[in-house]
C-alpha cells in the first residue's frame, strides 16, 4: 500500500477546479465558481455550524425547550414541583381523615354503627385523712 505523503494531500485539497453552471438550450454560461475542496469542505463547515448554533439558540432562547423531555431541569422549578407533591400528599391525607370522620358522624346520626360504651370502673384511690 502506498504511503500518502502529506505535501500531496494539500496539495490535492488546493487544485483549483471550475464549476460552470449554463443554460441547456442556449450554452451560456449563467455563472462560474472557481473551487477548491478546501474551500468547499470550509464553505459546508461553516453551514453545519451556524445551522447547529440556530438551532441550539432557537431552543434556548424561546419556549421550544419546555417541549423538550427532561429539559426543565431547573433547579427552582425541581423544587417548587417536590413542594406541589408534598402538599398534595397532605392534602389527600387530610381528606381521606375527614372522610372517615364524616363517616363516622354519620353513622352516629343514623344509629346504625355499634357503640361500645366504656364500662370499666376506675378505682380512684380515698385520700388520706390524719386524725391525729
Amino acid at each position: 500500500m502506498a504511503k500518502i505523503d502529506a505535501g500531496s494531500t494539500l496539495k490535492r485539497l488546493r487544485n483549483r477546479y471550475r464549476l460552470v453552471v449554463m443554460n441547456d438550450d442556449t450554452y451560456e454560461e449563467v455563472v462560474t465558481f472557481k473551487l477548491s475542496r478546501l474551500s468547499v469542505y470550509i464553505m459546508l463547515s461553516t453551514i453545519f455550524v451556524l445551522l447547529v448554533g440556530l438551532t441550539v439558540a432557537l431552543i434556548v432562547f424561546t419556549p421550544l425547550k419546555y417541549y423538550i423531555p427532561g429539559a426543565s431541569t431547573d433547579y427552582k422549578s425541581a423544587s417548587e414541583l417536590r413542594q406541589l407533591k408534598y402538599r398534595v400528599d397532605d392534602l389527600e391525607k387530610q381528606n381521606k381523615y375527614n372522610i372517615q370522620y364524616i363517616e363516622g358522624i354519620k353513622k352516629a346520626l343514623s344509629g346504625s354503627g355499634t357503640v361500645k360504651l366504656d364500662t370499666t370502673q376506675l378505682v380512684v384511690p380515698r385520700a388520706e385523712t390524719s386524725e391525729d
